[in-house]
């Protein structure tokens, strides 16, 4: 941009210098309009105003706004208003401070369309390393009919917002620095497209969602997903149903760290309406709200909330919900976590809406499928009792266990599936404060790995599977309760009853010597049915329990 245009405000007036052909500027107090056949040019402005705007009403080739130490405040517009659909590149000037603030109502004409304090019709690349500090008082504070992107350097503040912070049609692209944002809206939010996110310093305080795609339309071509590769998103929203990420679409996240904290009723840390993979990265969701009855359903809060299909393969996913019927995850297809670390919390209890419709909290649930084949999942259910459907890990249809090391603790079922448990391979260690440590309402098989179930006493059961017999073909199965689901299948199964003591050690032995076992007992029990199974117990061995 070799040609430069300066444009200097003071309170009520400004001045242009300079010149390039095929520009004309004119002013109008501090009113300051240009019209653009040229290309190259650079505008320049400066000063101080508390009753001017600068607008591009035309221009027919890309061009630079520089900001170099300007404040403009415009009571009946936009600060900065671009009509043109080409290119603009946004810098503000290293050590300067540049601040736009806009009226709480517009004055304009019937063929211009202005949403924000700083509007454009075309695309806009923020950059620079002075700061831009902008407040929306009648929408939007900074507004793109195209997309926004944001260069790595480039330091924005958004002190307040009537509407979104940033509202974008077709994107918005976050290449680093640092973004701020404080809005009575959504934080970010693309109406037609996509939220990508390399790096930078993202915090964002709003009541809507903090970053949001959206899309109403019925155009297959649209896909208005979010991508997170790398940077920090410190998120806090407040508004009812209000997202720390929201997702139309998908969402996926490959690097970088999420750390959201919402408190609306039925608020969510994440949430997709499609699928949604965490691949890498770190997600930190912390939810309190309560649920909310509407469309004869109760939706209540959840840190980790995916419509479709959920697959965990290496982030870090950390969950804490304290509100009563409040989820850690919440899958309403399949989940599938293969690899990462997973951490889950939830403190609340039952919530009733009315004598017929309640819901629970639960650390995690699929409505679909729930396969666990890698990674480590960690889950403590505190609030509630053992009716009170406050289960660790729940399962509408089949739970499956492959792999990875899984720890659950809950006041009701800590590991629950609807229609089958399939262990084959992994670790797995299931207590229950009020009721069964290992449930299935159909079927339960054990080919592999190591399962250790604690329930409670009886009726309760260390592995419980209806009064049907467990299929064990392989594996190490370790049990405690009142009760238990007899051992079937071709690997043979020890069963013994005795009252137990917490802390106590329970030995087996076979006849050489050979210690099979030792297991130091979870909890006190007058009547406690232990069960044990192993690929080394042996025909024509005999064994002693110590």
């Amino acid at each position: 941009f070799g040609s430069t245009i300066t444009i200097t405000y003071s309170g009520t007036s400004a001045s242009v210098s300079g010149s390039a052909d095929g520009v004309t500027v004119t002013t109008s107090s501090a009113d300051v309009s240009v019209a653009s056949t040229a290309s190259g040019v650079n505008y320049v402005l400066t000063g101080t105003t508390t009753d001017g705007s600068f607008k591009v009403a035309s221009s027919s080739k890309k061009y630079e706004i520089t900001l170099n130490g300007v404040s403009i405040n415009n009571p009946t517009g936009a600060a900065i208003n671009l009509q043109s659909s080409k290119r603009a590149f946004v810098v503000s000037a290293s050590g300067t401070t540049n601040t736009l603030t806009d009226g709480t109502t517009y004055t304009t004409s019937d063929t211009e369309d202005m949403k924000g304090c700083f509007f454009t019709e075309g695309q806009v690349i923020f950059s620079g390393s002075g700061t831009l500090n902008v407040k929306g008082n009648y929408k939007h504070a900074i507004c793109s009919d195209s997309y926004i992107r944001l260069r790595k350097g480039s330091a924005i503040t958004i002190s307040g917002a009537a509407k979104d912070g940033i509202h974008a049609n077709d994107a918005l692209i976050i290449g680093g620095g640092t973004l701020n944002i404080t809005s009575s809206g959504d934080g970010v939010e693309v109406e037609e497209g996509y939220i990508k996110v390399d790096d930078g310093l993202v915090t964002i305080n709003s009541a809507g969602d903090a970053i949001k795609t959206s899309y109403d339309g019925t155009d297959t071509a649209i896909t208005p997903y979010v991508t997170v590769n790398g940077g920090l998103l410190k998120l806090t929203t407040t508004g009812e149903k209000a997202q720390g990420v929201k997702s139309a679409s998908t969402l996926a996240m490959t690097g970088g760290i999420i750390q959201a904290t919402v408190s609306g009723n039925a608020s969510k840390g994440l949430s997709s309406d499609g699928n949604m993979t965490l691949s890498g990265g770190k997600v930190t969701a912390i939810t309190s709200g309560a649920p909310i009855y509407e469309d004869n359903d109760l939706s209540g809060a959840a840190g980790v909330k995916c419509d479709g299909t959920l697959l965990i393969s290496g982030a870090t996913v950390q969950c804490k919900s304290t509100g009563n019927g409040g989820k850690g995850i919440s899958g309403d297809g399949i989940i599938n976590i293969s690899g990462g670390i997973v951490r889950v919390i939830t403190t609340g209890t039952k919530y009733s809406y009315s004598s017929s419709i309640d819901t629970s909290a639960k650390g995690i649930k699929a409505d679909g499928n729930l396969t666990i084949s890698g990674g480590a999942v960690m889950v403590r259910c505190e609030g509630g009792n053992g009716d009170s459907g406050s289960e660790g890990i729940e399962s509408k249809k089949i739970l499956t266990i492959s792999g990875g090391e899984t720890a659950v603790q809950a006041p009701d079922d800590a590991v629950n599936a609807a229609s089958a448990i399939n262990i084959t391979g992994g670790y797995i260690y299931a207590y229950s404060s009020g009721n069964d440590g290992i449930d299935s309402n159909g079927t339960m098989s054990i080919s592999g790995g190591v399962a250790i179930a604690s329930g409670t006493s009886q009726p309760e059961d260390g592995f419980d599977c209806d009064n049907n017999s467990i299929s064990v073909t392989g594996g190490v199965v370790i049990g405690t309760g009142g009760g238990t689901s007899s051992l079937g299948g071709s690997q043979y199964s020890v069963g013994y009853g005795a009252a137990i003591t917490s802390g106590n050690l329970i030995n087996i032995q076979s006849s050489d010597g050979t210690s099979l076992l030792t297991y130091k007992l979870p909890r006190t029990l007058s009547s406690c049915t232990f069960v044990f199974s192993s690929p080394s117990l042996k025909s024509g061995t005999t064994y002693s329990i110590y």
